[in-house]
C-alpha cells in the first residue's frame, strides 16, 4: 500500500507545474472581473428602465459576484459555442438559485442575457415575450465600487 501511495505521489509530482494567479487563466475570465454599471436593460421583450437599479454597481471579481444585496458566484463556460456564464447565488433574494446565462464583452462593454427562471440558457443576446429572461448591457465603471 506504502509504494502505491508513493507512486501516485510521484506522478502527481511529476504533472504538477505552479503558475502564478492568472497565468494561463482564459482571457475573458480576465476581461469580464471588474465593476460595471448597467447602461440599458430588457425583460420579456419589453425595455426596462435602468433607474430602477438605483445606481447599483454589478462586481465581477475572482469567480465571485456582487449586485446590491445580491452576492454568489459565477462560472464561465462555452456552452454549444455561446460564451455561457452561471449565476449561482449565495447570499440575497438569488440564494440558492443558479441563473443559466449567456454573455458577450466587447472592450468596456458587456452584456448579459440571464434566463431568471432559471430553466434554460437564451440562446441570443435579446429576450422573447412572455419570458422571463433579462438583457441587461454594462459599462465598465469610472470609479469601481468601494
Amino acid at each position: 500500500m506504502r509504494s502505491a501511495t508513493m507512486i501516485v505521489l510521484a506522478m502527481l509530482a511529476t504533472n504538477f507545474s505552479y503558475q502564478p494567479a492568472g497565468a494561463g487563466e482564459n482571457p475573458e475570465a480576465i476581461a469580464i472581473q471588474g465593476t460595471w454599471e448597467i447602461v440599458s436593460a430588457e425583460i420579456g421583450g419589453q425595455l426596462f428602465p435602468v433607474e430602477a437599479f438605483n445606481k447599483v454597481q454589478l462586481v465581477l471579481k475572482d469567480g465571485k459576484y456582487q449586485f446590491g444585496i445580491d452576492q454568489g458566484v459565477y462560472k464561465l463556460l462555452d456552452a454549444e459555442g455561446k460564451k455561457g456564464i452561471d449565476v449561482i447565488g449565495e447570499q440575497g433574494p438569488n440564494q440558492g438559485k443558479t441563473i443559466p446565462a449567456i454573455y458577450e464583452i466587447k472592450g468596456d462593454t458587456l452584456k448579459i442575457c440571464y434566463d431568471l427562471a432559471g430553466k434554460t440558457r437564451p440562446g441570443k443576446l435579446e429576450t422573447e415575450k412572455e419570458t422571463r429572461q433579462f438583457l441587461a448591457t454594462y459599462k465598465r465603471a469610472a470609479k469601481p465600487a468601494p
